[in-house]
């Protein structure tokens, strides 16, 4: 990034550039006196003559007027606004995170329980907003953030309208097209409703991945007027009608018959989030447990050290039933139950409306709920089943009825685990990601070390930063780990799928270490090494340990591959085993992409 060629702006101290667009350019500051990191967002005031470029500094002094009559967790603070003689500026809360646009364009999806809770966040924001009396006119994902604490907040209120304000009247048509209201397009008054409907817009593609209407401007202008988007429950099968009826509401097109209010929005789907008649086999589309989001997890920088790995040598190829079990999964995940019921046909062309009853095959007599006291023996019953299914690494949480299992399962594994699971105790849930890659021999070894249903405390954690599971070309690979409640020493590599394998951690830069019980531990940002994705692409894994001994696996060489990492790692683990060390493990899959 380019520096900048001023130090100071006001009272605040610039640390860097952190993006450019249209307008101007965003800044990380520091206010000096009360010792707090800033963003400040900025806007040439040299073509002040011109047009656009005047519509530009309306725009920019209403958000500094709308966002900063607001003070609330969901929505970005805004702290103070200035002039010098070149530019505008305003100062904002520094939020470390990501935009849900990001996410979205890196192909992330979320389980439906993550879009509600995103959604019920963003409605707090909205609800705030409406009651100060300023509609917020462009929800959209790039206005969106994500902080590292999962927190959802609502930034970009440039196009906002004030209720007090004339600023923007009848016939001025602002927002972004595929998530505009009809009275948008229209270019008619409007309210808190407008926001509503975006909103629903925006539910409705965290749910399918999918926007309701694309296309050009005017072509999106005709479907928000004239038809109807697919039902959400069409596209994913995950979606119930109650969460179905939900969106249709939000998104009708007259502003009457939507929501009243974002509270009314958040009510609505807090009702609507419980599963349908008991039945245990779903698929859901690609899901996670609920996310720590964090920081941007590939800053638009140039490459550090690219990871330029062999060409592999046997290229990754799904077994065509898998292929379509990913795709109807929306990505790689599947949701199972106990035994399986058959799916119900689709409606024909002229079944009644979805919104009036329809007949029901009659449900089997519930079981009856487990007693507390039981869990213990739940687990290790479904522990004992998955116990001897190779080529699987699951984690998993109980209630007294519900088992929730989420975590890696080989494509090979599939039909010994669907089998395994076919009887179980109570209801059980699966959440998966399928592979083909090399890396069975790694899971074996370290599944030892992470039990089922072990204590979360004592679990390690791994994902990357912002939760990514796909990397293109040059994009930096920033790892974060969640420590257990002992102190440990870690050591992370990355495995190819080539059959290579890398140590990230730790390396000559960054020497072991015994690090605090129930810390984190971040890799990848500078002063550190850092790490970018090069060729070749395709599946890897990244490998962690943590251990209360000091762990001892080629401690002399940064690289080298399966066929001789994989026996050090076991002869490793068995010897911290004798030892008595505390030990957990974990791995993760990563998608790697020319673009």
């Amino acid at each position: 990034m380019a520096a900048t060629d001023f130090t100071t702006l006001g009272k605040y101290d610039i640390v860097r550039a952190i993006g450019r667009g249209a307008m101007g350019t965003v800044y990380e500051g520091f206010d000096p006196i009360i010792a707090r990191r800033v963003a400040i967002k900025t806007v040439s005031l040299d073509r002040a003559d011109d047009p656009e470029a005047a519509e530009d500094l309306l725009r920019f002094k209403r958000e500094a007027q709308a966002a900063g009559r607001l003070t609330h967790p969901n929505i970005v603070g805004v702290y103070d606004y200035g002039e010098t003689e070149t530019l505008a500026y305003i100062v904002m809360e520094f939020v470390e995170g990501d935009t849900l646009k990001s996410l979205l364009d890196r192909g992330e999806r979320f389980a439906v329980a993550d879009a509600l809770r995103m959604m019920e966040a963003l409605l707090a924001g909205l609800a705030y907003s409406h009651d100060h009396g300023v509609i917020h006119r462009d929800i959209k994902p790039a206005n969106v953030m994500i902080t590292r604490d999962g927190r959802v907040k609502l930034a970009d209120f440039g196009v906002a309208r004030i209720e007090s304000s004339s600023l923007t009247q009848a016939g001025t048509m602002i927002g972004t097209p595929s998530y505009m209201s009809p009275e948008q397009f229209m270019g008619q008054t409007i309210d808190a409703r407008t926001d509503i409907y975006s909103a629903g817009v925006l539910l409705y593609q965290l749910l399918t991945g999918e926007k309701p209407f694309e296309g050009s401007v005017t072509g999106i202008m005709h479907k928000v007027l004239n038809t109807e988007p697919p039902a959400a429950s069409a596209l994913s099968v995950s979606v119930t009608p109650a969460l179905d009826a939900v969106v249709r509401r939000a998104m009708t097109k007259r502003p009457e018959d939507r929501f009243a209010s974002a509270r009314d929005f958040a009510a609505a789907l807090h009702t609507s989030d419980a599963p349908a008649d008991g039945d245990a086999t779903m698929i859901a589309p690609t899901a996670r447990p609920a996310p720590r989001p964090a920081a941007a997890s590939a800053p638009a920088i140039q490459p550090a050290t690219a990871l330029e790995r062999p060409k592999s040598r046997t290229p990754i190829i799904a077994a065509a039933a898998a292929i379509v079990l990913l795709l109807a999964a929306g990505g790689g995940f599947l949701l199972l139950g106990g035994k399986p019921k058959p799916q119900k046909q689709a409606a024909p062309p002229q079944a009644a409306p979805a919104t009036q009853p329809q007949p029901k095959a009659a449900a089997a007599p519930p079981t009856p709920a487990p007693k507390p006291a039981d869990l213990a023996a739940i687990r290790s019953s479904i522990a004992a089943a998955i116990a001897p299914v190779p080529c699987t690494l699951l984690h998993g949480t109980t209630t007294a009825t519900r088992a929730d299992l989420h975590g890696l399962v080989g494509v090979s594994a599939v039909p010994a685990l669907r089998a395994a699971l076919s009887h179980p105790p109570i209801q059980v849930g699966l959440l998966y990601r399928g592979f083909d890659g090399p890396y069975c021999g790694l899971i074996g070894a370290i599944r030892p070390f992470a039990p089922v249903f072990a204590n979360p405390d004592q679990r390690l954690d791994l994902h990357l930063v912002g939760n990514v599971t796909k990397l293109a070309k040059g994009q930096h690979i920033v790892v974060e780990l969640g420590l257990p409640s002992w102190p440990a020493y870690v050591e992370v590599d990355y495995v190819s799928s080539s059959g290579s394998i890398y140590r990230l951690y730790p390396s000559a830069q960054m020497p072991a270490s015994l690090h605090q019980a129930g810390g984190t531990l971040e890799l990848g940002r500078k002063p550190g090494p850092q790490w970018a994705v090069g060729a070749p692409y395709g599946e890897d894994m990244i490998l962690a340990i943590a251990s209360s001994a000091p762990i001892d696996i080629l401690p002399k060489s940064p690289s080298s591959d399966i066929t001789t990492f994989l026996p050090a790692l076991k002869t490793a683990l068995s010897g911290l085993k004798s030892q008595g060390a505390d030990i957990s493990t974990a791995a993760i899959l990563l998608d790697t992409v020319r673009k």
